[in-house]
C-alpha cells in the first residue's frame, strides 16, 4: 500500500512538473503567432515615399493625384530631374521614381527592399497603362547575383540569431556552475564562431554579397556578441524563463522588425517603430548600406548594434554582482540554479 501511494504521489508530482514546463512552448506559440502574423499577414503601404520626375504642371498634377488616391499609403513628391531621383534611391530616401513621357520609366532600388520595389512597380504599371504606354523598369541598385530576391541578408540574420540564442541556453544552463568571467569568455568565443560561419554562408558558400565581406563579418560578430551577452546576463535573473525571454527579444520582435522581408513602410506601425532601434534592423540595414549603398547611414546602424552590445555588457556586470551577493548570502552551491533544472532548460532550448 505504501509503495502504491508513493508511486501515485510521484506520478502526480511529475505530471505537475511537466505541465508547468509546457507553459513555455504554449507562450512561444502565442508569441510567434502574434508577432509573425501581426507583422507579415497583410502588408499594406503607408507613407511609402515615391517620386515623380518633373517640375511642370503635368508632374505636379500626377503627384497630387497619386497622393490623394493613396489616402495615406503614399508620400508622393516631385523632383527636378532623373539624377536627383537616382540619388534619393541610392540614399534610401525613396523607393521608386516615375519618369513620365512617351516612354515612361520607373526607377527602383531592389537592394533596399525587393517587396517595396514590387509594390511601387505594381502601382506605376497601372499609371503607365492609363497613359497607354508600356513601363520600362530600371533597377539602380540591384542585389547581388547570388541573392536575386534581396532577402538573403534576412536569412543570414536568422542563422546568426539561432546560433547565438541557442548558445545562450547552453552557456546559461549547462554552464551555470561556471564563474561569470568564464561564461563571458565562452560567449565571446561562440560569437566569433557563429559570425565566421555566417560570413562563410554570405560569401563563398551562397554568394549573398559580392563585396565588403570583411565588414559583413564585423557586423555579424557585433550582432551575435550582443545577443550572447544580453542572454548570458539575463539568465541570472530569468533562469528557466531565459529561453522564452531571448526568443521574444531576438526572434519574435527581432525578425519581424528587421526589414528583411517587408520594410516598415509596408508593416503596422509597431514593427516600424521597432525598426528604428532593434538590433536585427541594425544588422540588416547595416549590411545593405555597406554592400549596396556605398556605406550610406552605416554609422547609425553600427551605433544601434554597439548599443545592444553595451547593454549586454552592462547586464553581464549586473549579473556577476548579483551572483556574488547570492553566493555570500547562501554559501557556495550549484550556481544560479540546480543542475537538473539547467539540463532541462538546455534540452528545451535545443528542442525549440
Amino acid at each position: 500500500m505504501e509503495v502504491s501511494v508513493s508511486a501515485g504521489s510521484n506520478t502526480t508530482g511529475a505530471l505537475r512538473h511537466v505541465l508547468g514546463h509546457l507553459l513555455t512552448p504554449l507562450l512561444m506559440c502565442v508569441g510567434m503567432g502574434l508577432a509573425y502574423l501581426g507583422a507579415f499577414h497583410a502588408p499594406e503601404p503607408h507613407d511609402l515615399r515615391v517620386d515623380v520626375v518633373g517640375s511642370g504642371p503635368p508632374a505636379q498634377i500626377l503627384a497630387q493625384t497619386l497622393q490623394d488616391k493613396g489616402a495615406g499609403a503614399l508620400d508622393v513628391r516631385t523632383v527636378a530631374d532623373r539624377d536627383t531621383a537616382v540619388t534619393a534611391l541610392r540614399e534610401q530616401g525613396s523607393f521608386g521614381a516615375y519618369v513620365p513621357g512617351e516612354k515612361p520609366e520607373l526607377l527602383v532600388a531592389s537592394a533596399s527592399s525587393d517587396t517595396s520595389a514590387m509594390a511601387v512597380e505594381k502601382l506605376f504599371t497601372k499609371v503607365a497603362a492609363g497613359q497607354g504606354a508600356p513601363l520600362e523598369v530600371t533597377d539602380v541598385a540591384p542585389a547581388a547575383s547570388g541573392d536575386p530576391t534581396g532577402q538573403g541578408v534576412f536569412f543570414l540574420l536568422v542563422a546568426l540569431s539561432i546560433g547565438a540564442y541557442a548558445s545562450v541556453a547552453v552557456i546559461g544552463g549547462a554552464g551555470a556552475v561556471l564563474p561569470m568571467r568564464i561564461r563571458v569568455l565562452l560567449a565571446a568565443g561562440m560569437s566569433l564562431v557563429v559570425s565566421l560561419i555566417g560570413t562563410l554562408f554570405a560569401g563563398p558558400v551562397f554568394h549573398l554579397v559580392d563585396q565588403g565581406l570583411g565588414s559583413v563579418w564585423a557586423l555579424s560578430w557585433l550582432y551575435a556578441a550582443g545577443i550572447l551577452l544580453v542572454g548570458v546576463g539575463l539568465h541570472t535573473f530569468l533562469r528557466r524563463w531565459t529561453t522564452l525571454g531571448v526568443m521574444v527579444l531576438f526572434v519574435m520582435l527581432n525578425f519581424t522588425s528587421s526589414g528583411g522581408i517587408y520594410r516598415p513602410e509596408l508593416q503596422p506601425g509597431f514593427f516600424g517603430a521597432l525598426h528604428s532601434f532593434w538590433n536585427g534592423a541594425g544588422f540588416v540595414e547595416g549590411v545593405r548600406g555597406h554592400v549596396y549603398f556605398d556605406g550610406h547611414a552605416l554609422g547609425g546602424h553600427v551605433l544601434v548594434l554597439a548599443l545592444w552590445f553595451l547593454a549586454g555588457a552592462a547586464l553581464v556586470v549586473a549579473a556577476g554582482i548579483t551572483e556574488a551577493r547570492r553566493g555570500r548570502a547562501g554559501g557556495l552551491g550549484q550556481g544560479p540554479h540546480g543542475e537538473a533544472e539547467a539540463e532541462e532548460e538546455v534540452e528545451e532550448a535545443v528542442a525549440v
